[in-house]
């Protein structure tokens, strides 16, 4: 199946990914700073998890989204223990880009903002493309 777009229905979707922060997300563990408060990295992946779960429901089995852009703020720090949840929503669909808004907080407030986009890929074309490149 050609990965022609993204549905239009698609628009509006949301999903949410949480977590409470332990030592596997902290920034000394992912090696983005010596303190133990959530990650930059672990942050983005959970809007990144999200914004996939947000679009899962949508696309055949032979179709995935691939990041390709993220723009993202971390605006505060989430310590051992505190909860975090981070919340993708789909604002825009241009062919096979998604565009959505992404943001993360915790019990106090915002935590993280920005935006992230995601492209369709069929997954058997793209795998095929990925190892071509190793045999460049």
């Amino acid at each position: 199946m050609p990965d022609t777009g993204i549905p239009r229905e698609a628009i509006g979707a949301t999903a949410e990914r949480s977590l409470v922060v332990n030592e596997e997300h902290s920034a000394v563990r992912w090696g983005s700073g010596g303190i133990e408060v959530l990650s930059t990295p672990q942050m983005i992946a959970m809007m990144e998890e999200s914004a996939v779960d947000a679009l899962r429901p949508y696309l055949p089995p032979e179709q995935q989204t691939v990041g390709i852009h993220l723009d993202v703020a971390h605006l505060a720090a989430t310590p051992m223990g505190g909860q975090v949840t981070a919340r993708a929503t789909l604002l825009e669909i241009d062919g096979r880009k998604a565009i959505f808004r992404v943001e993360a907080y915790d019990a106090a407030g915002t935590i993280g903002e920005g935006t992230h986009q995601r492209f369709l890929i069929d997954v058997e074309r793209f795998m095929n493309k990925a190892r071509e490149r190793l045999t460049q």
